[in-house]
């Protein structure tokens, strides 16, 4: 290990949360107050509700209650400007209460019912041989609720199996369960983690997300419509797909209609050319290495989103920027690492990060081990290879660049560490360690609060290390996914269906959420169907499949917080990275400011809340 000593900061520009671009205001989506009501166990109801993006942070709010054929009832004495939830212990549940809450500036939401189970439950329509698995969020309405997008998975193959898969298969929902549409891809899209990775995001700035994938020859949209030619079948004698047209489609969020289609780029080219075992070296054609996609939304102009499509990691890596307009799909620009030599070939992940690394409010890819500018041009590599983990956040209230924790595969010494923590800004290497191991995944985060900043750990080490790399402790033996959802700043544990908080002075796991009856998704990769701040206040959401594969359940938190924050989905970054979390190998979503234990108040970008066009 090679461990930072001597770190120390004087004085720095605080670029991690003030993201202000000199091209205009960033478009962010118009978001209602997401209120939700929860039986707290206790008789009393706990509350929790939205403080927006263009809001001050001591933003005055009321409550209201009412029964049926009553009027409504402000259950607060003075405004509530130093919380976003609150505990309604007077609450009759034999009469259904319903709960709104208004500021000084707007009226009452919409009234809101209290649930009836500790979970959300949003019913499904299943495909006979189906079951849903990675999801995502749009406003697909434009009523500034988001509905559900779910990647319904039959027969899939990983990329280097042979065999016939079935169709991939994307269906919208209300969270009523009310299905707006379907989208089959065809026989000529294999279904797998590494081939259809889905966008849902407002592309064109009219207030409505839209939804964006490859699509090939049979696929058909959501009113029917068939793309390409439907009686072709590509499909080669291994059920591999490595011939005939491939295309990239921008569907509508509220109807699945097919609304712009061109050709994908990069095309196939070689299928030697993308590279073999462990990076550059060997070759691979049968249709591996070719067929592994990555895809994102970034703000590469600093106010309007741009669609990016990528393929390979593994050796040569092309990343595809487009723009939308509302009916066309235009090319921006073309990353492409084409090369043997090319120092930014075989240095991807099985995932990516989109951000804002040089605080101009502009976006970069941290595609791995490397980083692609807002122009489309490298930026560095790190040379440190391809890993399966990815992290990219401030990890630290005092140092003044976001930081990426990368998990790599690295066979000898040679190539180098194993997991590293590195500048974002410049790619310098903070400290590493495992080097010429293959290690598989990582996490970071701040889980620890007598040491400053996040702490770090990873598969094949025993111990928990702190910003500087030292050595502090045992490893909590939970490396998947993390969030935000107690009422402290420190991040709890995500693994398989089960929440789990460090306790770090035991130094062993304390359950506080077991989902029964619900399931997690990807095999051993065990992730939900998302984490996401959804609605309440800025602590997170978690969603998983039930055990029947027929529902969707949402799980959000109880537990009061004294913190105050925006929501999350209204930070830039991290709203991106829900857009990507289905992406590849998911990975759990981070902000572009330090939360955790001895933050700062964030500082909020320049944004236009936009809102659906009349």
């Amino acid at each position: 290990m090679s461990p930072l000593h001597g770190f120390r900061i004087t004085c720095f520009l605080f670029v991690g949360t003030l993201s202000i671009s000199l091209f205009g205001q960033r478009q962010m989506e118009y978001l209602d107050r997401g209120l939700v009501a929860l039986k707290d166990g206790n008789g009393g109801v706990f509350l929790s509700w939205r403080l927006l993006g263009d809001e001050s942070v001591d933003t005055g709010f009321d409550l209201y209650r009412e029964y049926e054929g009553k009027p409504a009832k402000k259950i607060n004495d003075v405004p509530l400007n130093q919380t976003t939830n609150f505990y309604d212990p007077e609450a009759d549940l034999s009469q259904h209460p319903r709960y709104s809450v208004s500021n000084a500036s707007e009226g009452p939401s919409k009234p809101t019912p209290v649930w009836e189970q500790e979970f959300w439950e949003v019913p499904l329509q299943t495909p006979d041989g189906y079951r849903p698995n990675d999801t995502s969020v749009g406003d697909l309405t434009g009523d500034g609720r988001y509905e559900l997008v779910v990647h319904m998975t039959g027969r899939s193959k990983d990329n280097s199996q042979n065999g016939v898969t079935d169709p991939p298969i994307l269906q919208a929902y209300t969270l009523e369960g009310k299905r707006l549409w379907e989208i089959n891809l065809g026989i000529n899209i294999r279904e797998g983690a590494h081939y259809t990775q889905f966008m849902v995001y407002d592309l064109d700035g009219d207030g409505i997300a839209e939804i964006a994938c490859k699509t090939a020859d049979g696929s058909k949209d959501g009113l029917g419509t068939v793309i390409g030619n439907a009686s072709k079948d590509w499909r080669n004698e291994e059920g591999k797909i490595l011939d005939g047209p491939e295309y990239l489609t921008v569907f509508s969020g509220q109807t699945g209609q097919a609304l712009s289609t061109v050709a994908y780029i990069p095309g196939r080219g070689d299928l030697c050319g993308w590279g073999g075992e462990g990076g550059n070296g060997g070759n691979d054609c049968n249709g591996n290495r070719v067929d592994r996609f990555l895809a994102g939304i970034a703000y590469l102009d600093g106010r309007k989103p741009s669609l990016l499509m990528a393929r390979g990691y593994y050796g040569r890596s092309v990343v595809a920027a487009w723009d939308f307009d509302g009916e066309t799909l235009q090319s921006r620009w073309v990353f492409d690492s084409e090369g043997r030599e090319n120092p930014y070939s075989g240095q991807g992940n099985h995932s990516l990060s989109i951000n804002d690394i040089d605080g101009d409010g502009k976006d970069e890819i941290v595609y791995g081990a490397m980083t692609i500018d807002d122009d489309g041009r490298g930026i560095y590599s790190t040379g440190l290879r391809h890993g399966d983990a990815l992290h990219v956040s401030r990890f630290h209230p005092d140092y003044p660049d976001q930081l990426v924790w990368g998990i790599h595969e690295n066979e000898t010494k040679e190539t180098g560490f194993g997991a590293a923590l590195f500048n974002a800004r410049t790619g310098q290497i903070l400290w590493g360690a495992a080097e010429g191991t293959d290690v598989g995944r990582g996490l970071a985060a701040d889980i620890d609060p007598r040491h400053e900043g996040a702490e770090f750990w990873w598969n094949g080490a025993e111990g928990l290390y702190n910003f500087q790399g030292e050595e502090i402790g045992k490893k909590p033996n939970s490396i998947n996914f993390v969030l935000w959802w107690d009422g402290d700043l420190l991040r709890e544990l995500l693994d398989k269906n089960r929440i789990d908080k460090w306790d770090y002075k035991e130094e062993k796991l304390r359950n506080l959420l077991t989902a029964t009856g619900s399931e997690s998704n990807n095999g051993s990769k065990a992730t939900p169907a998302l984490s996401a701040d959804l609605f309440g206040d800025w602590r997170e959401e978690v969603i998983f499949r039930t055990e029947d594969n027929q529902s969707l359940r949402i799980y959000t938190t109880t537990e009061a917080t004294s913190h105050r924050f925006t929501t999350l989905m209204h930070n830039p970054q991290y709203r991106l990275s829900i857009a990507w979390q289905n992406v590849g190998y998911n990975q759990p979503p981070h902000t572009d400011f330090y939360l955790g234990v001895g933050m700062e108040t964030p500082k909020l970008p320049d944004m236009e809340i936009v809102k659906k066009r009349e």
